[in-house]
């Protein structure tokens, strides 16, 4: 008797997605070690219902993006690059400079960075909440604090 296994992989549907929310403290945190938890838990890594090609991500907050911490001199030498879309429209900044205009675009490029290229990363990257300061408007969601673990 010639009996076949089947197995059928279970993929989750829009109706069984429980998403949660989260909330992160980068004060003193490293920003690369920062980036890869939010990632992870951006990208729903964590969960026994994750599939690589379906969002299953979480609500992910962190607040006091300004004082995240890095290693070295990325400071001074660390550069990040953006360009308007015109002739000679490339604009140069580095980590000091980013942190006194726009400190949240810091943690938020560090994450975009691991997450997919693709339209599933660009939904995933609207799941991150980034605050420069500790105050942040999603309390009523009762997010669920992650520990520097």
């Amino acid at each position: 008797m010639n009996k076949t296994l089947t197995r059928q992989t279970k993929t989750q549907s829009g109706a069984d997605k429980k998403i949660s929310w989260f909330i992160m403290d980068a004060k003193g945190e490293i920003l690369g070690r920062l980036a890869t938890k939010a990632a992870r838990i951006v990208m729903g890594k964590g969960k026994p219902t994750y599939t690589p090609g379906h969002d299953a991500g979480d609500h992910l907050i962190i607040i006091n993006a300004a004082d995240v911490a890095v290693t070295g001199r990325k400071e001074s030498d660390k550069h990040y690059y953006h360009h308007s879309g015109y002739p000679g429209g490339l604009k140069d900044a580095n980590l000091a400079k980013l942190r006194s205009t726009f400190p949240d675009r810091i943690v938020r490029e560090a994450i975009k960075g691991m997450l997919p290229k693709n339209r599933a990363g660009s939904l995933m990257i609207k799941k991150l909440h980034i605050y420069a300061g500790g105050e942040h408007e999603f309390a009523d969601r009762s997010p669920v604090e992650v520990t520097n673990g």
